[in-house]
């Protein structure tokens, strides 16, 4: 509870201050003269109480107020401040209509505002009000023919194909449809509905009136590769490459289609060609130095990912991947060293290459005190630490100093699933039982619906062979959320089989073992198959398993079961 009081608390603060931002703002640009001009005055704290009073209705879940409050302020204000915040509710509520409104009148009281056009466009192309999108299009075309229209569309093209066509229709019939923005945006559509060949008539059409924009050159060439001509997207790449010398984007990203149809080696001496000319490109430096590490030009590799060590950006990847080119160089210390300097999404990803090494080189007790000593360095990561810690003691035999670690940790964090399903994984069935039926409800209480933890409550209920009717409900709840999974499939199978359900068995152990092909799974689905008696059916289904698992000692069981049938025909 403490937890989700203090969200709640961080959300309202945020909301706050959003509202001293718009009093702020409001206060500079409408300014009170000490000549006493009352009406000013009071329009000027009417707008500050109005936007207190939307920020608190939004606080509280009052969304309607708080749109209704908005919407008025940014119809009356000349503040882009709090237009743009009027604006921001609306979408974020996905109330269209309110954020039609807003953007209208913004237009209304500033006609040549290029950023309320381009909301007024985006707006009505996603309330489906192509006519007014257009329009609006046209307007921004006049007033800056270069302009960038991409943005526009992001993340609103119409999902269906009649929307699509009435957009298109829409576009086709704007007074600037030879506008080659407005031509980027019908060619973006049509290869949407799948008309890769006119897609591809419609951007060179803008090509041949702007030819040096880079996002016109790369939409031909993925246009080229989704249609999946590979020798005419990299003729295209290489023509605007070298027509373009001095754009790092082009380059680059004819650089990422080389090394993606596994070119490699043209694609590092293309990237050393580039980093004559911009030595400090930071993207060409780390794609260089992945490739260098494909290529098992280990020395090129550091060098260029050495280069990225104090870079905003690529700071972390650069240390993992210059551990990863350590160890590939059989430099075990380095790797180590490296693999210890990474952080962020990479971190735990690092940390168990490096346990990795540690068990390589036989010192897991040194990596146990290196874990210990992160705990306290990312205390952000501490759950994962002491699985891993408990895995190590798992592995050298300490499955009770591993339960006794884990212990500890739950009583640090009581309510981590994670750390609660890894001391299940080690707790044993039969000897514990009184205590895994404890941990799996505890560990259902806090996610309910997970299908892991359904799945190994029934499991482990279905090996105890008790509460069967309650196990298969647990595994039949997995599979709402989990419906492919095969493990889920397996554990339902087993339970329908213990309760001699086996018609239900031998179908969702069949599905089970289609999808993955294990050797238990098929063995169970065999026996299901015997029991309901389909002879011909189990002996098809033993002959597969013996082909893809031969001389298995699990398949001797099976083919007993044909003895008694052999020996009646003998």
């Amino acid at each position: 509870m403490r937890q989700i009081n203090g969200r709640h608390y961080g959300m309202t603060i945020k909301q706050y201050s959003t509202t001293f931002l718009l009093v702020g703002s409001m206060a500079s640009s409408v300014p009170v003269r000490a000549s006493g001009e009352i009406y000013h005055a009071t329009a000027h704290l009417d707008a500050i109480k109005q936007s207190m009073i939307a920020e608190f209705s939004l606080a509280s879940h009052d969304i309607p107020t708080a749109l209704h409050n908005y919407t008025v302020l940014a119809i009356k204000s000349n503040s882009t401040v709090v237009r743009q915040r009027a604006l921001n509710v609306a979408l974020e509520q996905n109330d269209l209509k309110a954020a039609l409104d807003i953007a209208t009148h913004w237009v209304v009281q500033e006609p040549e505002d290029v950023p309320a056009l381009f909301y007024l466009a985006h707006i009505s192309l996603r309330a489906h009000e192509y006519q007014l999108a257009a329009q609006t299009l046209d307007k921004i075309l006049t007033i800056d023919p270069n302009a960038d229209l991409e943005q526009i569309l992001a993340g609103i093209a119409p999902e269906t194909p009649t929307d699509r066509e009435d957009l298109l229709r829409t576009l086709h019939s704007s007074k600037e449809k030879h506008n080659p923005s407005i031509l980027v945006l019908i060619a973006g559509l049509e290869a949407q509905n799948g008309e890769l060949e006119q897609a591809l008539s419609t951007i060179n059409r803008a090509l041949r009136k702007r030819p040096d924009v880079t996002g016109f050159i790369l939409m031909k060439a993925n246009l080229l590769i989704a249609q999946g001509d590979e020798e005419a997207a990299l003729k295209w790449f290489a023509k605007s490459s070298r027509k373009h010398k001095k754009n790092q984007d082009v380059q680059l990203a004819e650089i990422r289609y080389l090394i993606k149809v596994n070119q490699p080696e043209q694609a590092l001496s293309k990237l050393e060609n580039l980093l004559k000319k911009w030595p400090n490109a930071e993207e060409a430096l780390f794609i260089a130095g992945l490739t260098s590490i494909d290529l098992k030009e280990y020395d090129k590799a550091e060098q260029y990912l050495v280069a990225l060590r104090y870079s905003n950006q690529y700071q972390n990847e650069a240390y993992y991947y210059l551990a990863i080119n350590a160890e590939r160089k059989q430099h075990f210390e380095t790797a180590k060293a490296y693999y210890r300097l990474v952080d962020g999404s990479l971190y735990t990803v690092s940390r168990r290459n490096l346990i990795t090494i540690f068990d390589k080189q036989n010192k897991l007790e040194d990596g146990l005190r290196f874990l210990t000593q992160e705990r306290v360095n990312y205390p952000q990561h501490a759950s994962f630490l002491y699985q891993a810690q408990a895995e190590i003691l798992k592995k050298m035999g300490n499955k009770k100093a591993a339960l006794s670690l884990l212990d500890e940790a739950i009583k640090n964090l009581p309510d981590d699933p994670e750390l609660i399903y890894a001391q299940v994984l080690l707790l044993d069935p039969f000897q514990d039982k009184v205590l895994l039926d404890q941990t799996l409800k505890k560990l259902l209480q806090i996610e309910p619906n997970s299908p892991t933890y359904l799945n190994a409550y029934a499991y482990t209920l279905a090996l105890q062979n008790r509460r069967l009717d309650e196990a298969r409900g647990y595994a039949e709840h997995a599979l709402e959320y989990a419906p492919e999974q095969a493990s889920i499939l397996d554990t339902l199978g087993y339970i329908a089989f213990l309760q001699n359900d086996y018609e239900t068995a031998a179908n969702v152990l069949e599905k089970a073992y289609q999808i993955s092909n294990s050797l238990n799974i098929g063995v169970r689905f065999a026996k299901a198959v015997f029991m309901l008696g389909d002879m011909e059916k189990f002996t098809n289904v033993l002959q597969q398993l013996k082909q893809k698992h031969p001389n298995d000692p699990q398949l001797d069981q099976l083919d007993s079961l044909l003895l008694p049938a052999k020996s009646h025909k003998s």
